[in-house]
């Protein structure tokens, strides 16, 4: 395999070139040891391609990660050393992604590093509660107990999440198909009947006037009307990406009625699980409560906990900094204040964790019970309006022929 290479010299000489090794991490490591410095590394056959690039996997699924975490905390189980397993577990991933990161985790293992630093070198890749996890392993000796206490988290968590989009499908698929519905009649029945009753020249209802001059404006302005929703929709996404405004938006989405305490509950049992998780593995309480601030998808909610962390650091309670910042239900820190008070803080958190799942459970139920018939309700209302404003004017031609 040959990588086009532009490597810096320790004098501070730019040297480019081609290079022939079996993996890109090999090649990273040879370099490295002979003291350079790689600026960029690419597939020699890729240059041809220009600025081209194909497209490639970003990411690596949960269920791959989870498979190699629990074949490495059985290998580690068994006795065989850590390098030897990275080596069985690198060559049997077919993920192009997860084996060229396994490859440069197991160089950088075998160069010395420890497993958390060679993980933590990969990016944005794995969470931050995975090498925080990893890196209390290694400091108190039990390594595969918090892998598996790992995989046992990330099940959990999983599991919460897709129980919540399987209960959103049904309304979803119900509500895109009401829409379909609805712009079938208005691009293609309302124009047919528009130009049959022109052809009487007689006045028409005020409601069917609506919908035929609204069917008109749609059917010729499709193509605008389309590219303006897509530049609101494209908008909206810049508009997020700005510093300040997810959070801002995240705030507002918990506000909203029915919808809004269940993200609150989600968010809350996603942090508590992730510093109980953290606790058990011997993460001191102030770097868990970081760590578990970024694993919570809900960035209002996670710079509150920031702030939280920072007051526990200063020496105040964690109750007492989460009822300061008035983000997190009642429930929630009255449970922790009773895990500080009595020491058991950890089982505390597993406990809420659980209370909250079931929680959203029984709230997801409750408001897809709810949305459900109030959906179908809505769209019969709306499609029946259409058609009775449509067949209207045919009730009064018959009338004044009869």
């Amino acid at each position: 395999m040959e990588f086009r290479c532009r490597l810096g010299t320790p004098s501070g000489e730019i040297v480019e070139g081609v290079y022939a090794a079996e993996s890109e991490a090999r090649l990273r490591h040879e370099f490295e040891e002979k003291g350079l410095y790689v600026l960029a590394i690419q597939r020699a056959g890729r240059a041809a391609l220009g600025s081209f690039k194909l497209p490639r996997r970003n990411r690596i699924s949960t269920r791959e990660f989870l498979v190699f975490n629990q074949e490495l905390a059985t290998l580690l189980k068994a006795g065989m050393p850590l390098v030897q397993s990275l080596d069985i577990l690198r060559q049997r991933v077919s993920n192009p992604l997860l084996k060229s990161v396994l490859d440069d985790v197991y160089e950088r293992v075998r160069a010395g590093s420890s497993l958390s630093e060679s993980f933590e070198a990969q990016g944005a890749l794995f969470p931050g509660v995975y090498t925080a996890s990893l890196l209390a392993g290694e400091k108190s000796g039990s390594l595969e107990q918090v892998i598996r206490r790992y995989v046992a988290y990330v099940k959990v968590i999983s599991g919460v999440k897709r129980k919540t989009i399987s209960a959103l499908v049904y309304p979803t698929i119900l509500l895109a198909l009401s829409c379909v519905v609805v712009g079938i009649i208005v691009l293609r029945v309302v124009p047919e009947f528009g130009a049959f009753y022109n052809q009487f020249d007689r006045e028409l209802p005020l409601s069917t006037r609506i919908i035929v001059s609204f069917s008109n404006f749609a059917v010729a302005y499709f193509f605008v009307v389309v590219l303006g929703v897509g530049a609101v929709i494209l908008g909206f996404v810049a508009w997020l990406k700005r510093p300040g405004n997810r959070r801002r938006f995240d705030k507002w989405m918990l506000s909203i009625p029915a919808l809004g305490p269940i993200a609150q509950k989600f968010a809350t049992s996603q942090a508590t699980r992730t510093l109980a998780t953290l606790l058990g593995g011997g993460i001191p309480l102030v770097n868990a409560i970081d760590v578990s601030a970024r694993a919570i998808s809900n960035q209002y909610l996670a710079q509150e906990l920031t702030t939280a962390a920072q007051q526990v650091r200063e020496g105040r309670a964690l109750a007492s900094a989460m009822m300061a910042s008035g983000a997190f239900p009642d429930v929630a820190i009255k449970m922790v204040e009773v895990g500080e008070s009595t020491g058991a803080l950890q089982e505390m958190l597993n406990s809420l964790s659980e209370f909250y799942d079931e929680e959203i459970e029984t709230s997801l139920t409750r408001f897809i019970t709810m949305v459900e018939p109030a959906l179908l309700v809505i769209m019969g209302i709306i499609i029946a309006a259409l058609l009775l404003s449509l067949y209207m004017p045919l009730f009064n031609l018959s009338s004044m022929i009869s």
